[in-house]
């Protein structure tokens, strides 16, 4: 009997609650201001942000990260979830992969996630 990979044990990095503002905008796109979403998680992976205005899966995505600590994390990435549920109380949002994240900005992300503290993991979203 083969054993399938769930998403949770797909991912390299432990997500932990936060809620932090970002702006997201297309990569491709020439707009200057962006689309400013909350994340409802963050790892030095990736992050799940809250929204009603969704990206397509593959979508390439430039985001900066307002992090507590006032720095403002740079980033490109890649949307590799969207939750779009109808039930009610489902978080509705995207899953977003870092593609580019540079090391100063990755140890920025380490020192937040450490500081949320460990009592502070978040429970697996539905698929």
């Amino acid at each position: 009997m083969k054993k399938t990979t769930g998403r949770r044990d797909m991912r390299r990095h432990v997500r932990q609650r936060a809620d932090l503002a970002v702006i997201v905008r297309a990569a491709d796109s020439k707009i200057e201001r962006g689309l400013r979403l909350d994340t409802a998680d963050l790892s030095e992976g990736g992050a799940f942000l809250r929204g009603e205005f969704l990206f397509e899966i593959g979508a390439a995505l430039e985001l900066e990260i307002s992090l507590p600590a006032g720095t403002v994390v740079k980033t490109p990435g890649r949307v590799v979830r969207v939750a779009r549920s109808p039930e009610p109380g489902a978080t509705v949002g995207m899953g977003i992969e870092f593609t580019g994240l540079s090391l100063p900005d990755r140890r920025a992300i380490a020192s937040t996630l450490t500081n949320l503290g460990p009592a502070n993991p978040t429970t697996p979203s539905p698929p």
